[in-house]
């Protein structure tokens, strides 16, 4: 202390100290500037996300730029390992590898965030209602999503693909009629665990309509665990879709599916392994993509590591 010199000790005077709270310490950023700073800073989640947005260019610009379709079948170029022609090689019909497996990825994430987006809206509008109203409505709607868990989501979803039959369409019906239950039951409990808070209860003195509440006060505030589940939840879509074009009742050809070319390539795995290699890989890395963007995403709107 004794070296601090005196002239640094001055009294501030009245304009001072009214300039000092006029100033502005950090600029105002709202929750998502916030949030969308703090994920830059995850690498992981940061990763995950350039992956992805790698595999959705790829699946919408490069069939296009390609010289083969996905469905042009030259018997002359038959199982063809991987080159400078054929980046993938080519199936037992001489079909390019590289171009289906594009392909495949519009197949599957297309179905991954249909059925999502789908189930967004019922998955929320259901919980969100049982979650606000509780009491016999709370029992009567939760009941009725332990009977349709109790069917499992494949079974489920074969039934409906042998009644409507093959096709993209049947495929996202069946994953939308039963894949909101997961969403529903947590947007639910989000709803119970805020309903009772100050700012619903000056709402409700202020004359607001139940869908007021919940649409502008209650859902909001439970969006970003929405987000989170929601991100998670289009792998598990892509890997389901896969799953029932491996069994043969998904994608049929000539489309292509990654499910469907895996399928095709067991019975040669011996002697043409690529076949099964790239369109496997493509749903690997689609699949950990997603589940480490989501992570990362979880991790930044978990309020008790914000700062």
């Amino acid at each position: 202390m004794d070296n601090i010199s005196p002239e640094l000790w001055q009294p501030l005077t009245h304009e001072d100290k009214d300039r000092d709270k006029e100033k502005i310490t950090r600029p105002s950023i709202t929750f998502w500037q916030d949030t969308w700073r703090r994920l830059r800073q995850n690498k992981t989640a940061m990763f995950g996300l350039i992956v992805i947005s790698i595999i959705l260019l790829l699946s919408i610009l490069g069939p296009w730029l390609s010289e083969y379709s996905y469905w042009d079948q030259d018997l002359s170029n038959t199982n063809q390992s991987p080159s400078l022609k054929h980046w993938f090689g080519t199936d037992g019909h001489g079909r390019d590898l590289f171009v289906r497996v594009l392909y495949g990825a519009r197949i599957s994430l297309a179905v991954g965030l249909i059925a999502t987006l789908v189930n967004f809206v019922i998955g929320i509008l259901y919980g969100g209602i049982s979650g606000y109203f509780g009491g016999n409505i709370d029992t009567l709607m939760m009941r009725i999503v332990d009977i349709i868990s109790t069917i499992p989501l494949v079974l489920y979803a074969i039934l409906l693909i042998v009644i409507m039959g093959q096709g993209l369409l049947s495929i996202i019906v069946a994953l939308s009629s039963v894949y909101w239950v997961r969403m529903a039951r947590i947007v639910r409990g989000q709803i119970l665990s805020i309903r009772e808070q100050e700012f619903v209860i000056a709402a409700k003195s202020l004359g607001a309509s139940p869908l007021r509440i919940l649409l502008r006060h209650l859902i909001p505030n439970t969006m970003g665990t929405i987000i989170v589940t929601m991100t998670l939840m289009i792998p598990e879509a892509i890997f389901t879709e896969s799953f029932l074009s491996f069994i043969g009742i998904g994608i049929s050809a000539p489309k292509a599916s990654w499910g469907s070319m895996a399928a095709q390539a067991i019975g040669g795995l011996r002697s043409y392994p690529y076949q099964l290699f790239f369109p496997s890989a493509a749903i690997c890395i689609t699949m950990i993509a997603f589940n480490l963007f989501g992570d990362g995403l979880r991790d930044v709107l978990d309020p008790r590591l914000r700062k």
